[in-house]
C-alpha cells in the first residue's frame, strides 16, 4: 500500500554559526561508554549517561545544543566505538538523527520523524579477549547542512540516537553459543562511545536545503503487507510529494538482509532494484567481499569466521570467492548508499526497491531499509557567495521591510521555509503584509556579481 509520508522542507541561509571564533578541527564526544542491556528483556533501570534519555535497553538519545551546532563545520566524520560486554551475538547497531520539537526535554521515540545517518554489525567479541574495542568510521559531511539550517533549528532540536542491539545467549540458541566467562546472570550486552570529528573547508553552504525521511528501518518482506505491496514478492513502493523543485537531490539508502537460518535470506546474495518514478537508478548485490580483514575483531569462537562443517574448523581465507555467500561481515559498517537523482520537480513521486528472487523460507527474515531524500543548492566558494553587509528592518517585519546596505542593490528574492521563490524585484523596500506568519530568507544580489543572505520573521 502506498503511503504519502509527511514532508519536512527546509530553506538555509548561509553558514552564519560558523564564526571566526571557531577552532578546527572540532571533536565532539556524543556518548561515552554508555552501556546497553540485553534486547529481549525488560527495560533496566540502570544509570543513564548524562544529559541523555534511554528509549530502550539498546537505545539512548541526546540531543545537540546550539554551541555544539554552532562549532561544526562543512566536514563531518561520525565514529562509533564498542567495547564488549556480554554479548555474543551478531546484532545490527546503528545511528539516527531526530528532529524533536523544540524545547522538549524528552519525547516518545515513534512520534517524532528521524533519519538513520550510520549502521553498524556488532562482531562477535569476547570482553576477556584482545582487542577489546572495534571502531566504525563514516563521512557524513551532508549532515552539516542539517545542523546549520536556522529554519529546522529554530523549530526543531536535534537528538543524536545510538542504537546496540545485543543479546547473551548460550549452547543451542545460535550465536557463538558460549557464554562468556564472567557473564553468568549478566545482562550487559555492550559499551557504545560516538564521537564527531569536524573541519571548516574555503567553501561555504548556501540554502535552500531540503530533507525529506522517507523511511527508517522499514522491515521489507515478502510475507506481510507492512513490509511489500504484493504478498509473495519482495517489493515496496514509497510514494512521497514535493511541493518544489528540488535541485540536486540524492537519495541516502542503507539496508542489509537479517535472519532466516539455513538456507535463508541472511546467507543468500540476492539482486536488488531500486527505482525512481520508473526508472532504475541502482542495482547491486550486496556483500561478497572477504570478510577476513574484520576477523581480528571476532574474538569468540563462531561460525561465520571458522568454517565448522571441517574438521579442526579451519578459518575462511582472505579470498572473495570465500566469502561468496556473505551479505555483510561482522565487525564492519553497513554501506550508505547514495543516488544522484539531480533536479526534481515538484509533484508526486515513486521510490520502488525489489528484489525478485528473495525467499525469506518459513516466513523469517526482513531487510530493514532506511531512505531519506536530501537536497538543495550546491557548496558555493565563498568568493561566489560573498559576506557583503547588509541589514533588514524591522525584523520581525509586520507589513514593510527596508533593505541597507553601503553597496549597490541590483535585485532582491524572498524565499518561503520551502524553497520556493516568492517575491522578485529591484526594490529595497519588501511588502510583507500579504505573507504568511514565519520565517523567510531573503538573497540579495549586489554590483560586481556578489550576493548575501539574512533570516527575516514575518509576525
Amino acid at each position: 500500500m502506498n503511503k504519502t509520508l509527511l514532508l519536512f522542507a527546509f530553506c538555509a541561509a548561509l553558514l552564519a554559526p560558523i564564526t571566526a571564533s571557531a577552532q578546527f578541527p572540532y571533536n565532539l564526544t556524543v556518548f561515552d561508554d554508555a552501556v546497553y542491556y540485553g534486547m529481549y528483556e525488560g527495560m533496566v533501570s540502570e544509570p543513564i549517561p548524562e544529559g541523555a534519555i534511554r528509549h530502550t535497553n539498546s537505545s539512548y538519545g541526546k540531543m545537540l545544543t546550539e554551541d555544539q551546532l554552532a562549532s561544526f563545520g562543512n566536514t563531518l566524520t561520525m565514529t562509533v566505538k564498542l567495547n564488549p560486554l556480554c554479548d555474543n551475538y551478531d546484532r545490527i547497531g546503528n545511528v539516527n538523527l531526530a528532529l524533536v520539537p523544540k524545547g522538549s526535554t524528552t519525547y516518545v521515540y515513534n512520534q517524532v520523524q528521524r533519519i538513520e545517518i550510520g549502521r553498524f554489525i556488532t562482531p562477535f567479541m569476547d570482553m576477556n579477549a584482545t582487542p577489546d574495542e572495534v571502531p566504525y568510521v563514516f563521512q557524513v559531511d551532508n549532515l552539516t547542512r542539517i545542523f546549520h539550517d536556522a529554519a529546522i533549528t529554530s523549530v526543531y532540536d536535534i537528538w543524536i540516537e545510538l542504537e546496540v542491539y545485543g543479546y547473551q545467549g548460550g549452547p543451542g540458541q545460535g550465536g557463538a553459543a558460549v557464554e562468556i566467562p564472567g557473564c553468568s546472570d549478566r545482562n550487559d550486552v555492550y559499551q557504545g562511545t560516538l564521537e564527531f570529528e569536524s573541519n571548516n573547508t574555503s567553501n561555504v553552504t548556501a540554502g535552500p536545503v531540503f530533507l525529506l525521511p522517507l523511511s527508517h528501518k522499514l522491515e521489507l518482506k515478502n510475507y506481510d503487507l507492512s513490509g511489500t505491496d504484493v504478498i509473495g514478492e519482495t517489493t515496496k513502493t514509497i510514494t512521497f510529494n514535493l511541493p518544489a523543485e528540488v535541485p540536486n537531490a540524492k537519495l541516502y539508502f542503507i539496508n542489509s538482509n537479517h535472519g532466516s537460518y539455513g538456507n535463508g535470506e541472511e546467507y543468500n546474495r540476492r539482486w536488488h532494484y531500486l527505482s525512481v518514478d520508473g526508472t532504475q537508478v541502482l542495482s547491486y548485490r550486496p556483500g561478497g567481499l572477504s570478510c577476513v580483514p574484520f576477523g581480528v575483531y571476532n574474538t569468540q569462537p563462531n561460525c561465520i569466521y571458522l568454517q565448522c562443517n571441517l574438521a579442526g574448523n579451519p578459518p575462511r581465507p582472505n579470498t572473495n570467492s570465500a566469502w561468496s555467500w556473505n551479505n555483510w561481515c561482522p565487525g564492519d559498517k553497513v554501506p550508505i548508499r547514495v543516488i544522484d537523482l539531480g533536479t526534481m520537480a515538484a509533484g508526486e513521486h515513486t521510490f520502488n526497491i525489489n528484489v525478485p528472487t528473495a525467499v525469506f523460507e518459513g516466513g523469517q527474515g526482513y531487510f530493514p531499509m532506511s531512505i531519506y531524500l536530501q537536497g538543495g543548492t550546491e557548496t558555493l566558494d565563498a568568493s561566489e557567495f560573498a559576506q557583503v553587509p547588509f541589514t533588514i528592518s524591522p525584523n520581525p517585519v509586520n507589513d514593510i521591510a527596508e533593505i541597507g546596505s553601503e553597496q549597490m542593490v541590483e535585485s532582491v528574492v524572498v524565499y518561503n521555509t520551502l524553497g520556493q521563490k516568492i517575491l522578485e524585484g529591484n526594490d529595497t523596500s519588501i511588502n510583507m503584509a500579504g505573507f504568511e506568519t514565519g520565517v523567510y530568507m531573503v538573497e540579495v544580489h549586489f554590483d560586481g556579481d556578489r550576493k548575501a543572505m539574512k533570516k527575516i520573521v514575518k509576525n
